[in-house]
């Protein structure tokens, strides 16, 4: 799974530094467990979601270097935390998939959209729009994990999981807008009305939801364009998605 400004963390090189993206795979997860019961094996199969997701993300970071970058150690670096990361997640996710076989089909399903992030990434186009949607749908479909394992079941996550996916599917035209594509008007015309069209998906679904999809649609149309800074950026989007977990427990627990 791939975000805009991937790089890997100076300090040790082995986890990714893409707050955006951390966000993303925690806050669908929590939203999951708080909507069930929470129990022990979902520590475990959390530990293993963000094993795998940096496991995924070195994976393809080897593809794409491999293939552009003239200095095999470019390349070969990546290997070492992708095998390690690799074998924490089956450490991790093999007993819980002894116990609960129905992971195996959640893995499944997820696994088309990780082959799109590594198709993407051995052509160096993992800032392309379409990569980073099919990064936030597996993200989003987490939630359904996490509150099966709690009790919960499908029917019961589809509308939150629904909600998840408007508010990060918006997160990345969104953030294009305040980096890569802040002089593109095209870009801010489209994210505007990606959330307006979210704004009322989100009503339809409860009425309470226009609450925060208000707010988002609100950054959305004012703050591209005002020169915010990186940090700034995504200090606005741990809000938002603090603000989406809150409401998605409140309307849904």
């Amino acid at each position: 799974m791939v975000c805009d400004g991937v790089r890997v963390s100076a300090a040790g090189r082995w986890i990714p530094n893409q707050h955006g993206a951390w966000a993303m795979l925690t806050v669908p997860y929590a939203a999951g467990v708080l909507l069930g019961d929470p129990g022990w094996a979902q520590l475990p199969l959390f530990a293993a979601w963000l094993a795998a997701y940096v496991a995924a993300f070195h994976a393809q970071q080897w593809l794409r270097l491999r293939r552009l970058s003239r200095n095999p150690r470019a390349a070969a670096r990546h290997v070492r935390p992708a095998v390690v990361l690799g074998g924490c997640t089956a450490v991790l996710g093999l007993p819980l998939a002894v116990a609960y076989p129905w992971l195996l089909l959640a893995a499944a399903a997820m696994a088309p959209f990780l082959a799109v992030n590594a198709r993407h990434a051995r052509v160096n186009r993992e800032r392309a729009l379409l990569n980073g949607l099919a990064a936030v749908v597996p993200a989003c479909g987490m939630l359904l994990v996490a509150l099966r394992l709690g009790g919960g079941t499908l029917a019961e996550g589809l509308a939150p999981a629904l909600v998840c996916l408007l508010y990060f599917a918006g997160t990345v035209p969104y953030v294009k807008t305040m980096i890569r594509e802040k002089n593109s008007a095209a870009y801010r015309k489209g994210s505007v009305a990606y959330h307006a069209a979210a704004l009322l998906a989100a009503a339809l679904l409860n009425p309470w939801l226009a609450l925060p999809f208000a707010v988002y649609l609100a950054r959305a149309a004012v703050l591209p364009g005002r020169g915010l800074k990186v940090p700034v950026v995504g200090a606005v989007e741990v809000g938002c998605s603090l603000l989406l977990l809150g409401f998605v427990v409140a309307v849904y627990g």
